[in-house]
């Protein structure tokens, strides 16, 4: 993995030479006319240098993503109610109860069922507050801690959820690893119809991601009423790890949290301010 990102950023590099001004600057005059010569080899449509993030999703927009759900070991009702609700925000999702399976054997029965991408939902308490999305069969692996969560079984009188397939708004993942996290979560989802009244947003604020989950009808031809279907919850990344969950102890870390450095509290990880 390590040998692959070097090449790839070797690769970026050459590529990123290949595209400079036709203004030559005397730091590559000498490399030019061997970059010339390869620039002729590129067809249209080559840009860029193909990455593992690319492998990774290579196959999503082309075919629907097929999600399975499950929560830790010997959940509460209520983690086992969250589930169900995490479930009903996929469309075409599975929910699977845990019982005694090893995560060895939960991914093996995901991959031979071609599922894209299992979560897994943690708790403490009998309170949400984990999240995990791998993404199958490569990876990555995404880890999530998950602060006032808000059931939809908690809202009186809140009437079924839309089975529609959801537009999805992502606010303020600007940097390159905001951009990787909005992917993780972008193609759990499937292409939406455009006439779906169903939006599901992802809006990150000092690296704390709101989800919020609301359907909307026009009003009239000016004022559009909306509404929350739930849940709700904010979400913060800790991890990401590329690999999937059977290999958990020996994959590469790509991103950590690190919470104890000075810097910390002032650094912002999936937006550039």
């Amino acid at each position: 993995q390590l040998r692959r990102e070097a090449l790839e950023d070797r690769l970026r590099t050459i590529e990123e030479k290949k595209q400079k001004n036709r203004l030559i600057p005397t730091e590559v005059r000498r490399e030019a006319v061997q970059l010339q010569k390869l620039l002729e080899y590129d067809d249209e449509g080559a840009e860029g240098v193909s990455s593992h993030m690319d492998d990774e999703y290579k196959w999503a927009g082309v075919e629907d993503p097929k999600v399975m759900v499950t929560t830790s070991r010997d959940p509460s009702s209520r983690l086992k109610m969250f589930a169900k609700e995490i479930k009903l925000m996929f469309p075409g999702a599975q929910r699977m109860n845990r019982g005694n399976h090893e995560i060895v054997t939960l991914v093996q029965a995901c991959r031979a069922n071609n599922v894209t991408d299992l979560v897994i939902v943690h708790e403490t308490r009998g309170q949400p507050d984990g999240l995990v999305v791998c993404h199958l069969p490569f990876g990555p692996t995404a880890y999530f801690t998950l602060y006032n969560v808000v059931m939809r079984h908690d809202v009186p009188d809140i009437g079924t959820m839309s089975e529609a397939y959801p537009h999805l708004i992502f606010h303020n993942f600007t940097s390159r690893l905001g951009q990787r996290v909005s992917n993780i979560l972008k193609y759990l989802f499937p292409t939406p119809k455009e006439d779906s009244r169903r939006v599901i947003t992802f809006a990150n604020q000092e690296d704390f991601i709101s989800f919020r989950h609301h359907t909307y009808k026009k009003a009239d031809h000016k004022d559009i009423e909306l509404t929350e279907v739930g849940p709700r919850f904010e979400m913060k990344l800790y991890m990401i790890k590329l690999g999937t969950l059977e290999n958990e102890s020996t994959a590469d870390v790509e991103w950590c949290h690190h919470a104890y450095t000075h810097t910390a509290k002032k650094r912002r990880a999936l937006s550039i301010e």
